[in-house]
């Protein structure tokens, strides 16, 4: 039976609709996780012509509030107006309609029709994370729902680079530029449909796996031990050739967008219906690529006149390495951090400058 295909799910196996417990008797700590957690995280199925794909989603109100990616909702950037159809986990479906999306950081809330008395997710606070933490995975791989995986947080403060999932490929532009860099990584969205090159990119902040993440997965819960919601589940690592037309599948290097970032953008988006992000006003690369560079970090290229960076002080030559508390290693973890802050955010940054360290103060300016 095919379960997927390059556009996605064609044929889903049938699958249980509650969480099953045989042995009450001999529940361990993940069974009484998933049990908390698995009625609000919804399966979302996607249509538009003739391109179809499956996704999750996480219930943020009773009324009927869901979080899920950008990509799920735009079947990978191909349409800004696809029908959306919400099964919860005991099998009811709704309709749905897209309340807002936010492409920067693939992020998307939707609003089911008529729902009333569904159970909302509890945010954990994904700043005290430790790696070694254990994490659940929870959403619909391929398309089967109230599929459950467990593992632990395997890195923390990473940055990955993935292809924009706007629709027409708008992207992130008009802000901060990255010059010269490169994704080390092919990323699958999860509607079956591997994404290796593209004119526009986005940066983000995840949280690394190694809970199995499998397409369709994308939107769903990462928890932790308590079953608080710690990620949005939103890419992969794949091994699959760019050309192979294969799909990729869990190799235990799976991301998850942090809570607290989550919370933020949505709740723009619920607000206002799109969501903001920091704009810190530089043209910078990975130092390691900077001739005569001795330190990593994000280098500074080019500072536009008149912008935060330059209110802040910073110039052509200087080396970021710290940003808001977070260490930067190079390009994407500088622009990750600052797309995470909301527009006008105040944030601390920290540079060299002909050896010596200084730390800074800057206000960002708005992502347009």
């Amino acid at each position: 039976m095919t379960l997927w295909s390059p556009k996605g799910t064609t044929s889903a196996a049938s699958g249980p609709t509650t969480l099953t417990v045989n042995d009450t008797s001999s529940v361990n700590q993940t069974t009484a996780v998933a049990a908390k957690v698995v009625p609000s995280v919804v399966t979302i199925s996607a249509e538009s012509g003739q391109s179809a794909g499956t996704g999750s989603g996480v219930i943020l109100t009773a009324d009927g509030y869901v979080v899920t990616n950008t990509h799920v909702v735009t079947l990978d950037g191909a349409t800004a107006d696809a029908t959306l159809k919400v099964t919860t986990s005991d099998g009811h479906i709704y309709d749905a309609t897209v309340v807002g999306t936010d492409p920067t950081y693939d992020l998307a809330v939707i609003k089911l029709t008529g729902a009333s008395g569904l159970t909302p997710i509890t945010f954990g606070d994904s700043s005290k994370l430790n790696v070694g933490d254990q994490t659940i995975a929870v959403g619909a791989p391929l398309g089967l729902s109230n599929t459950v995986t467990n593992g632990i947080v395997s890195a923390l403060n990473r940055s990955i680079e993935i292809a924009s999932s706007a629709p027409s490929s708008s992207g992130s532009s008009g802000g901060d530029t990255q010059q010269g860099q490169q994704s080390p990584f092919q990323f699958d969205f999860g509607q079956g449909q591997t994404q290796t090159s593209t004119t526009s990119t986005i940066k983000i902040s995840v949280i690394q796996t190694d809970a199995a993440i499998n397409p369709g997965n994308s939107g769903g819960a990462l928890v932790d031990s308590s079953g608080q919601l710690i990620g949005i589940n939103v890419a992969i690592a794949g091994t699959g050739s760019s050309t192979s037309g294969t799909q990729s599948g869990n190799i235990g290097v799976g991301f998850s967008i942090p809570s607290d970032i989550v919370k933020r953008i949505t709740d723009e988006l619920i607000q206002n219906g799109k969501a903001t992000h920091g704009l810190l006003g530089a043209s910078v690369q990975d130092s390691a690529n900077v001739t005569g560079a001795t330190i990593s970090g994000a280098y500074v290229a080019d500072v536009t006149s008149g912008g935060p960076a330059a209110a802040a002080g910073l110039q052509k030559g200087d080396i970021i390495t710290e940003f808001n508390g977070q260490p930067v290693t190079g390009a994407v973890d500088l622009t990750a951090e600052v797309r995470a802050l909301a527009a006008g955010a105040k944030a601390s940054l920290t540079y060299v400058r002909d050896g010596a360290s200084h730390t800074v103060d800057v206000t960002l300016g708005s992502l347009s």
